[in-house]
């Protein structure tokens, strides 16, 4: 039998297990991921980024 639906393999009981444990290992290695990218940036970045509203005030002060 091929499936027409993911409904028709989510409901199949022979794989639910396999598919929650797939499931759950891509969400934490996505989720470790994340992480390390945010970890990894320079702080500088994030500090550019916190004061990007404030310096185009000033900017348009100058003008």
């Amino acid at each position: 039998m091929i499936p027409q639906s993911v409904k028709d393999i989510i409901s199949n009981g022979e794989n639910v297990g396999l598919m929650q444990t797939l499931a759950l290992i891509l969400f934490i290695i996505f989720f470790l991921g994340i992480i390390f990218y945010v970890f990894s940036r320079p702080k500088k970045h994030y500090d550019e980024a916190a004061n990007a509203p404030l310096d185009d005030d000033i900017e348009d002060q100058n003008l």
